[in-house]
């Protein structure tokens, strides 16, 4: 089972600056326009140095941990006395209205081999041949944003009730991010040991974890030559981990977008395997509407929906997951697949012929995500999407 270990944080110094001027949202989110204004939010705000920008030519990175460099020198950025954990709490309202509190810990989690059964993967991932993160890895040498990980030890919710010591609180679109600091060292020693009773699942931050054990092999490497077996901090990477309960996560769907087939015959090949009905306009009520007819919604360049509901007997041995029965239904059919959130987004991009049809999906439940893990298996490219987005600039972790 996989390591999780306190360490000492890097924290932004709230005497000295107002946390909401420069946490982020994660970077692989942020469009040029968002970059633009985080940075005139404050001169060290986190994307500074996790988003180095193109301008900046091929030395970027080295500019970005200069840069981290100078805010340690200046206190702009400090680093824990201690070993510690940090609670992370978020309370906001989901896609139904409902309030909700989730609650998880940020810490070390061990980077064990492809395969290897401490650290699992939940879903296939889409190949990304840039080595954005990892050169920015390598000249920082530090985890600047968390992989999230899910706990199949049942009872980690109960053991982060009690607070810690108070270290930064902010409210971005709704959404409260709250965290504590933990380096008691007999609740630290439960809460490590909780974790490493039992297999994490990444949930999302596959490609961060695969340059995380990149990155501890070329650690590994310098260190040998030095007499040295191990990768000392790289050993481990930055994770966030929650329970894997109902209570404590909020799951959206990711929808499908299709290129490079024609209309007619996409909807050939879907009319094979699921039941076609209008639909009326699409409209983002919709995402509340496919989970309780239990089907999908196809989405035309008009704006038009129409109704997709499994023709009985055609998906005998598929998985219950709506991804995997879209890849069952095109399987021999040539066409190219992009991933979307959100239903006006779909629709948009449907309308200004982007793409030529979308797909909503309903999201992937917790009951399928745990069966995933404990079968070992692999769920399709972007299945779930967990909410909120954890912010970047919170704790930043040394390597």
């Amino acid at each position: 089972m996989p390591r999780f270990e306190p360490f000492a944080a890097l924290r932004y110094n709230l005497a000295s600056v107002d946390l909401d001027e420069v946490i982020a949202p994660p970077y692989d989110v942020l469009s040029g326009v968002d970059l633009d204004e985080l940075e005139d939010r404050h001169p060290a705000n986190v994307v500074r140095i996790d988003v180095p920008r193109q301008r900046e030519g091929d030395g970027r990175y080295d500019a970005a941990a200069r840069r981290l460099a100078r805010w340690r020198a200046a206190g702009t950025i400090v680093s824990d006395r201690r070993p510690s954990f940090t609670i992370y709490r978020m309370a906001f309202s989901d896609e139904a209205g409902r309030h909700r509190q989730t609650v998880g810990v940020l810490g070390a989690l061990e980077v064990v081999d492809e395969g290897a059964d401490g650290v699992l993967p939940h879903e296939r991932t889409t190949p990304k041949a840039k080595t954005d993160r990892l050169d920015l890895t390598r000249a920082t040498r530090a985890n600047l944003s968390p992989v999230w990980g899910l706990s199949l030890a049942s009872g980690l919710t109960e053991l982060l009730l009690e607070p810690g010591e108070p270290v930064g609180v902010v409210v971005v679109d709704g959404v409260e991010h709250r965290v504590e600091r933990v380096d008691d060292p007999t609740r630290v020693a439960a809460i490590s040991a909780h974790v490493a009773a039992a297999p994490v699942l990444i949930a999302d931050g596959h490609h961060r974890y695969a340059i995380s054990r990149t990155y501890r092999d070329e650690r590994r490497n310098e260190h040998r030559e030095g007499g040295r077996s191990d990768a000392g901090e790289a050993e481990l990477t930055l994770a966030y981990v929650a329970e894997l309960v109902e209570s404590q996560l909020s799951v959206d769907a990711i929808h499908r977008l299709y290129h490079g087939v024609d209309e007619a015959e996409l909807i050939a090949r879907l009319d094979q395997f699921f039941e076609l009905s209008p639909a009326g306009p699409v409209h983002p009520e919709m995402a509340l509407e496919i989970v309780e007819r239990r089907a999908l919604c196809l989405v035309l360049v008009n704006g038009e929906g129409t109704w997709m509901t499994p023709r009985p007997g055609c998906f005998v041995g598929v998985r219950d997951l709506d991804g995997a029965r879209l890849e069952h239904a095109l399987s021999g059919l040539d066409h190219d697949v992009a991933y979307q959130h959100g239903v006006s987004n779909v629709v948009e991009i449907v309308g200004a012929r982007q793409a030529v049809a979308g797909v909503l999906i309903r999201p992937v439940g917790i009951a399928e995500i745990r069966r995933t893990a404990n079968e070992r298996a692999l769920m399709p490219p972007k299945s779930t999407f967990f909410t909120p987005k954890l912010r970047t600039g919170l704790v930043i972790r040394e390597l």
